[in-house]
C-alpha cells in the first residue's frame, strides 16, 4: 500500500518537473513533446490557453466550453456582425 503511494507520488512529480526543449518553426509553431501531451491528456482538437508570466510562455490546457446565451429567439448573421462592430467600437472608444 505505502509502495503504491509512493510511486505514485514519484510520477506526479516527475511529470510536474517535466522539461522538453522544443524548436520554434518558420510559422511560429511548436510540437508539444509526446511525453506532455500523455501526461495532460492533451488531443487534437483540444483548445490550450497561451499566456506569458514573467519571461516565460505558459500553455494550459483548457477544460471549459465558451460560455454560450440565449437570446429567446432566432439572431441572424447580419445582427451578430452589428453587436460585434458596435462592442468593438466601445473597446476601441475605451468605454
Amino acid at each position: 500500500m505505502v509502495s503504491k503511494l509512493v510511486d505514485s507520488l514519484k510520477l506526479k512529480y516527475s511529470i510536474y518537473c517535466m522539461m522538453k526543449r522544443v524548436k520554434v518553426t518558420r510559422s511560429y509553431q511548436v510540437t508539444i513533446p509526446e511525453e506532455v501531451r500523455k501526461a495532460l491528456g492533451i488531443k487534437v482538437g483540444d483548445y490550450l490557453s497561451v499566456s506569458i508570466m514573467g519571461n516565460k510562455i505558459v500553455l494550459e490546457k483548457v477544460e471549459d466550453e465558451l460560455p454560450t446565451f440565449r437570446a429567446g429567439r432566432e439572431v441572424g448573421e447580419k445582427e451578430i456582425e452589428e453587436a460585434l462592430a458596435k462592442g468593438l467600437a466601445r473597446s476601441l472608444r475605451g468605454d
